[in-house]
């Protein structure tokens, strides 16, 4: 799970001329392998436990998600593409190996986005020594900034499937499983632990399923991620002006007032680029809530206590203390948490209308996605898809 090194940070360094502008790609402005190096050394220590409870969590984990595939298939009607290569078998990491992986994640998204430098005479001419020493600080500063992110969510992450690793070259997704959060988490929760760990595999694999059945969604997902963040990154005066926006708002974030709550980033978006965010968080609602559904729905059979640890996991979401509460908000992970309610009452709402099989008609290319207005109002899409 180590970050490679050379061939990134050569490629990193290269930049192209277009005419009388030059460009680089993101990954000439963040230092991704000192990012690795800083989460994995930042993570905080797991939960105590003994050789042998962690050898049985790990395994317990590994064997749930190798048999979560065939419920999950099931309960959601959906069936992996026969053309794809097989899937790997789960990957149970610790927290400092998570972190890594998404490390390389990141890598993966934003190293091929090509950011436009500013015109010579605005900055340091492009190449010269002035521009290489700056762009050496900031490279490693932002890789910081990755490590250190990575390393607070390192603790909260109990499972998930990596959409960006592999996609240019081709190959499949990860699902990772973080074993010493699902341990603690199972622990404060006070639940049948061999019931909290499949029910954790159930959610992930749905997670898999969705883009297993749907090669077209990965690239989709993965174009449009990028396209946002060249669009962000290709302005540096008005993001410079943006920045100023956030101090400004900072206080009315920090009392909840934004209105959004997407987390600091959102206050760093034009209106045309907010509407292309609210676009990508209503599918972003989806599968979360889709997940979210089957996971709860492949029913007591394979997880007797599941009223009971949706229940508990739902007050635990909403039960935070307030510090807790402003670093959420900061992160933008009261957002993702409102995206699992939002998706999940979406996902109810058009299987009460169309069911199982009407619902996978989502599936079926771009256009049938939900727009965020038909998140907000399931019986809109359903008129729209189906008429």
């Amino acid at each position: 799970m180590d970050a490679p090194g050379g061939p990134h940070a050569d490629s990193a360094q290269r930049s192209r001329s277009t005419g009388r502008s030059e460009e680089r790609t993101v990954g000439a402005f963040v230092d991704f392998d000192l990012g690795a190096r800083l989460a994995a050394r930042l993570v905080p220590p797991g939960p105590a436990a003994g050789r042998e409870e962690v050898a049985d969590v790990v395994g317990a984990l590994r064997e749930a998600a190798a048999e979560a595939a065939g419920p999950v298939s099931a309960t959601a009607r959906l069936h992996r593409d026969p053309a794809l290569a097989p899937e790997p078998p789960a990957l149970v990491v610790d927290r400092a190996s998570w972190a890594r992986a998404n490390v390389e994640a990141f890598r993966a998204l934003l190293e091929p986005v090509v950011v436009p430098l500013p015109p010579a005479g605005r900055t340091a001419r492009p190449g010269g020594r002035a521009d290489r020493a700056a762009t050496a600080v900031g490279r490693r500063t932002t890789g910081g900034e990755v490590g250190t992110l990575l390393a607070f969510l390192s603790s909260r992450v109990l499972g998930q499937f990596d959409v960006f690793s592999g996609v240019d070259s081709g190959g499949p997704g990860r699902l990772l499983l973080v074993a010493p959060n699902v341990l603690q988490t199972e622990r404060d929760l006070r639940v049948v632990p061999a019931d909290f760990r499949r029910w954790v595999c159930l959610h992930e694999e749905a997670h898999r399923l969705q883009f297993g059945a749907n090669p077209w969604l990965r690239r989709w997902v993965t174009d449009q991620a990028r396209e946002l963040s060249a669009d962000l990154l290709a302005q540096p005066r008005d993001l410079a002006e943006r920045f100023g926006g956030v101090v400004r708002g900072l206080p009315d974030l920090l009392r909840g007032e934004q209105g959004s709550g997407a987390g600091v980033a959102d206050l760093l978006q034009t209106p045309g680029q907010r509407e292309r965010v609210r676009r990508l968080v209503a599918v972003m609602s989806l599968l979360e809530g889709h997940a979210d559904v089957v996971m709860d729905d492949v029913g007591p059979q394979v997880v007797p206590t599941v009223a009971t640890i949706r229940a508990r996991f739902t007050e635990r979401r909403r039960g935070r203390g307030s510090l807790d509460q402003v670093v959420r908000r900061l992160l933008g992970l009261d957002a993702k948490t409102r995206q699992y309610a939002d998706g999940a009452r979406f996902v109810r709402g058009v299987l009460r209308e169309v069911g199982w099989d009407g619902l996978n008609v989502v599936w079926s290319g771009p256009g049938s996605l939900p727009s965020p207005e038909e998140v907000a109002d399931p019986g809109a899409w359903v008129r729209r898809v189906h008429g």
